[in-house]
């Protein structure tokens, strides 16, 4: 179809039918590589789109939004999506509304936008402009019913890209407010694996400020519960392995469940790792006998990957302590060829997988489009 006569279709005052032929249109073609080039080469038609989310047309506006998902999606649209059609101001004032249509799709578009360093750095910039702190997110995410036409779900992934801004762990990990604490439970939240995985990839991310690591494990967080119970499963312990563990992991039920998915799985384990980076650390996961949690769990798990950060996280648990000096492995300088030579056996690791996978026919990342438009 023609741009301009395509624009022509995309005006407020074009007959609703005609527009919805328009938006329709346009959502099938942002959901391919070369119609997403399409879009790239006629930022217009994206402004346009970007005004027609305010159409009192509640489809038309959903269309519009659908297509800002899968626009924002192209790390390469958005400069265009920032700079041309302007939308950031409008996503975060209606984000806070109660009572706003469209809020999930404002999740979306937000997560896809932050995925990317440069705009989730745009981002933080104008949600500081428009007075929207990181705790506010966190209060509506935890806020059961805060928009009864909205899950919210999609504020998870969100909090974890702000979360790769020191500013934003920062207000999450301040222990006068203890943001933080409030995400814990969504750890173990069955209705969504979008939120639960959210949710520790903010965790995972905090974990990276190693100051915090002894408040986070002390008595006013107390995160390791929280951590181990979506790994542990209904393996019977021993009496003496039973009394070691944190009270919420004893005696588990037979049919307790393990996180289904494998990916969650792994953050959960790369987040137990990075609390073992500082002595306190791992006195701490020792002193609760982590040990046989993840034992049982490598015995039950079948993908490799998970199975390799089980394994990197045993190394720690079992092995001595660092010598004088190197106790906090997160500070630790690793001479370049050392470096080098883990990167070639962690790509190397990461390839042979990749062919297991490949061989196994699983292919999870063919699962984010959905319905025309891109879940990412």
């Amino acid at each position: 179809m023609d741009v301009d006569e395509l624009l022509s279709f995309l005006t407020p005052e074009t007959r609703p039918d005609v527009k919805c032929q328009a938006t329709d249109y346009l959502l099938g073609l942002s959901g391919n590589r070369d119609g997403l080039l399409h879009l790239l080469t006629n930022p217009d038609l994206l402004v346009a789109v970007s005004s027609l989310t305010s159409d009192p047309s509640n489809a038309i506006a959903k269309e519009c939004y659908l297509i800002l998902i899968n626009a924002a999606a192209d790390a390469k649209l958005h400069k265009v999506l920032v700079n041309q059609a302007n939308v950031i101001p409008g996503l975060l004032k209606n984000l806070q509304d109660p009572q706003f249509m469209f809020t999930d799709q404002i999740c979306t578009i937000l997560s896809n936008l932050t995925r990317h360093r440069p705009t989730c750095n745009t981002v933080s910039k104008a949600m500081v402009q428009q007075e929207v702190s990181v705790a506010q997110l966190v209060d509506m995410f935890c806020t059961e019913g805060f928009n009864k036409m909205a899950s919210l779900h999609y504020l998870g992934p969100l909090l974890s890209n702000l979360s790769q801004l020191p500013d934003h762990r920062a207000v999450m990990l301040d222990p006068h407010r203890c943001v933080i604490k409030r995400l814990l439970p969504f750890l173990s939240y069955e209705a969504s694996a979008t939120r639960r995985g959210g949710v520790i990839a903010t965790i995972r991310n905090c974990c990276l400020d190693h100051a915090c690591h002894d408040w986070m494990l002390g008595d006013d967080v107390d995160m390791l519960p929280f951590l181990l119970l979506p790994l542990a499963g209904p393996e019977e312990l021993s009496e003496e392995e039973n009394e070691g563990l944190p009270v919420d992991l004893q005696y588990l039920p037979d049919d307790k469940a393990r996180e289904q998915d494998p990916d969650i799985r792994k953050l959960l384990l790369e987040t137990l790792l990075l609390l073992t980076a500082t002595k306190p650390g791992r006195q701490t996961l020792k002193k609760n006998n982590v040990y046989p949690i993840i034992r049982e769990l490598h015995r039950w798990e079948k993908d490799a990957n998970v199975g390799a950060a089980c394994e990197n996280l045993v190394q720690v648990l079992i092995g001595d302590e660092p010598e004088e000096g190197m106790e906090n492995l997160l500070e630790v300088e690793v001479p370049e060829e050392v470096e080098e030579k883990l990167k070639q056996a962690d790509q190397k690791e990461q390839e042979e997988n990749k062919k297991e996978v490949e061989e196994t026919g699983e292919n999870r990342k063919s699962q984010q489009i959905q319905d025309g438009w891109i879940r990412s």
